[in-house]
């Protein structure tokens, strides 16, 4: 199969344009020579003469003129793909693709990608959140969130600076008539809310103080997969719960939680936005990379 350059087909189109291939040459920044080799060249390949010529004029043959109706709507087309494609390279426009753990995302939605879409409302975002791990590459996505010790060694990342905890905690009803735990392993005789993981395993509440760690298989009335639910269970009084600080802050500064064991609870590693090393990426990539490093250095303000 016969493959032809746009170029070809663009002399074709600038020769009917402006009346002559000199002309023609002229609009495309070709020699006359150039245009007209091009012309020659698909006429031979398609075995059919496109224009007849004489000394004084230039005008299509039957088959030409059926050849230029035909090619003339795909031609625009690309060079409107073409103009769309590098109208992105300078106004943030299209869409980007963000995989993330459902933690994580909660961490950055208001302060760094709500942000993003205030500045930039022509951009759409598709965040896409998920437990296990992706190759952000390979699974179509322009950029991942994950904790800065699952990224993979070959991504460039951004450490979000944002510090990282883990909060035990009930509601204040729970405790009225229970004494509340001074130690981790108390909680193994208190009803708790479990956490499934997305590969179906139960989530161990991890704790550390002083060099020593300790991993805890907890019981209780109910197993869930959603933090939202699980805030939503413990905030009734279920039982006891352990989140991410993020999800259960406003809650204990209201008062509707009461946050326990908090000398267990060190930072934790601190989250990362990462991506691979891509040349000529879109406006609203770089512009997405530009915020985040003004949100991890604290220079970014709120919508």
């Amino acid at each position: 199969m016969t493959r032809h350059s746009l170029i070809e087909l663009e002399a074709v189109l600038a020769i009917v344009r402006c009346g002559s291939f000199r002309a023609a040459a002229l609009d495309l920044g070709m020699s006359t020579t150039a245009i007209s080799n091009a012309v020659g060249k698909l006429e031979r390949e398609l075995a059919v003469r496109l224009f007849n010529r004489t000394t004084r004029s230039v005008s299509l043959t039957y088959a030409g003129r059926i050849f230029v109706a035909q090619i003339k709507p795909a031609l625009e087309d690309i060079q409107k793909a073409m103009n769309t494609a590098r109208s992105q390279q300078e106004t943030p426009s299209g869409t980007l693709r963000i995989n993330a753990f459902a933690t994580a995302a909660r961490e950055i939605m208001a302060p760094l990608v709500l942000s993003y879409l205030h500045r930039y409302p022509q951009v759409h975002i598709d965040l896409v959140t998920e437990g296990r791990l992706v190759d952000v590459v390979a699974a179509g996505f322009d950029l991942g969130v994950r904790s800065a010790d699952l990224v993979p060694s070959d991504a460039i990342a951004i450490p979000l600076g944002q510090q990282r905890r883990m909060a035990v905690a009930a509601s204040p009803a729970f405790f009225e008539s229970r004494a509340i735990p001074q130690v981790p392993q108390e909680l193994l005789t208190y009803p708790c809310v479990r956490v499934r993981l997305p590969n179906g395993a139960l989530f161990r509440w991890r704790f550390e103080k002083d060099g020593e760690e300790l991993q805890l298989d907890v019981e209780g009335p109910m197993t869930l997969d959603e933090a939202s639910l699980a805030r939503i269970a413990v905030t009734s009084g279920v039982g006891i719960g352990y989140f991410m600080e993020t999800d259960v802050r406003d809650d204990i500064a209201a008062g509707r939680l009461v946050r326990i064991l908090e000398d267990w609870t060190p930072p934790l590693v601190p989250l990362c936005l990462y991506y691979s090393n891509r040349r000529n990426s879109s406006a609203a990539f770089q512009a997405f990379i530009a915020l985040a490093r003004d949100f991890a250095a604290g220079r970014l303000a709120q919508p």
